[in-house]
């Protein structure tokens, strides 16, 4: 949009003069443009007003580092190395793995389920859930270096396999099985 025409002999009223952040911010970088310009007459820009400097809105939004406020995460294999304690090996604990595919929630609630109801169940039994990297439409119960109790591989969506389990019936035989 073309600037207006002033009214007169030529000489301009003395415009207030309003500026938003970012055309300050321009200034200040030394570019301006043509209404800028107008605006101020022939002075220079630092001349007459004083160049008000503010930050980027990049650098006022950005929050301190996780390394200056002290809170900087730790790589996975810390983290894995801090949770895993040293286990002392009992031979008389039975340990069962609960291998279940990550792509649905409907896996990890039934392995948590199974978890919960073996251990609460049956005293010195060592559950674990995904010991290893699972396979993909995998629900499986085992023992380890032993019987396996259910096993539904390569399972496709709705999961209807595993869907049809009673959990209950589930946990009841696991636990048969076990004493």
């Amino acid at each position: 949009m073309a600037p207006r025409k002033s009214k007169g002999d030529g000489e301009e009223k003395a415009k207030p003069l309003t500026t938003t952040a970012s055309s300050t911010v321009t200034q200040s970088m030394g570019s301006r443009t043509r209404s800028q310009t107008q605006q101020n007459g022939a002075k220079a820009a630092g001349s007459a007003t004083k160049p008000v400097k503010l930050a980027s809105p990049k650098k006022a939004k950005r929050k301190n580092s996780a390394i200056e406020t002290g809170r900087a995460k730790k790589g996975k294999k810390e983290v894995e190395k801090e949770e895993e304690e040293p286990e002392v090996e009992d031979p008389t604990r039975t340990k069962i793995v609960i291998e279940h595919c990550k792509q649905c929630n409907a896996f990890k609630t039934r392995a948590i389920q199974v978890k919960e109801g073996l251990e609460g169940a049956v005293p010195g039994v060592n559950v674990t859930l995904n010991p290893e990297k699972p396979r993909r439409g995998c629900f499986e119960i085992r023992e380890e270096g032993g019987e396996t109790f259910i096993s539904l591989l390569e399972m496709k969506r709705p999961f209807a396999p595993m869907k049809a389990l009673d959990m209950e019936e589930v946990i009841e035989d696991i636990i048969k099985k076990i004493k």
